[in-house]
């Protein structure tokens, strides 16, 4: 991995930390190896001090008196209170969408859309999980509204592990099409309300295949 130029401070090195807790990289609940994380990203500690800071402000850190930080574990309660947010954010940023989108924003979904189903029926889950959450950003991305995506943006890294990566039945992955395809029938009629509440149901349908029963209270 490259090192960061000094003088991008603390925001790239938050990005960076963000990005290996979204992966995987750093696993929840274990230390944020600091002394090696400077070494990696050629920073000193002060950056990474104050980008933790803002990780613990995020919820993806958690600050340890005169100990570091270590990653926030993802628990169920705070698992199903982030989902209902988003379940309302999604729905709000499909019905700005269907009153905002532009045509080069409807092509570019639609041509993700089919480009997902390519996926899913060759049964390629790794893209086609990828081409869902491109889905997903460009409708909130096609609200328009900064403030929405700001806050999407955040939550929505948060849960990334769980909502993108969970194991899918064939069920689950059918009906998870379905939805993706009245999502597109919903955006084509410009059909804000529909659009929503499917959106919302989709959400839903997420929380309840996420892996709940591994999570502590």
């Amino acid at each position: 991995m490259d090192k960061i130029r000094q003088n991008t401070l603390h925001g790239e090195v938050a990005e960076r930390i963000r990005v290996m807790i979204t992966q995987g990289r750093l696993t929840p609940g274990s230390r944020v190896p600091e002394k090696q994380l400077c070494e990696q990203f050629g920073v000193s500690r002060t950056p990474l001090r104050e980008a933790l800071k803002v990780l613990a402000h995020e919820g993806f850190v958690e600050l340890l008196t005169n100990r570091g930080a270590r990653v926030a574990k993802l628990t169920k309660t705070t698992l199903k209170n982030t989902f209902e947010v988003m379940q309302s954010l999604e729905s709000l940023a499909g019905e700005l969408a269907c009153a905002r989108i532009s045509e080069d924003e409807l092509t570019n979904i639609e041509a993700l859309h089919y480009q997902m189903l390519a996926y899913y029926k060759s049964g390629n889950m790794k893209e086609y999980l990828l081409a869902n959450q491109q889905i997903h950003e460009a409708i909130v991305l096609a609200s328009q509204n900064d403030i929405l995506i700001d806050v999407y943006k955040n939550l929505n890294q948060r849960v990334h592990r769980v909502r993108f990566t969970a194991e899918l039945s064939n069920d689950y992955w059918s009906k998870a099409v379905a939805e993706h395809e009245a999502m597109i029938v919903a955006l084509r009629a410009r059909d804000g309300a529909n659009l929503g509440q499917v959106l919302r149901r989709h959400l839903r349908d997420k929380l309840e295949v996420s892996a709940l029963d591994e999570m502590a209270e």
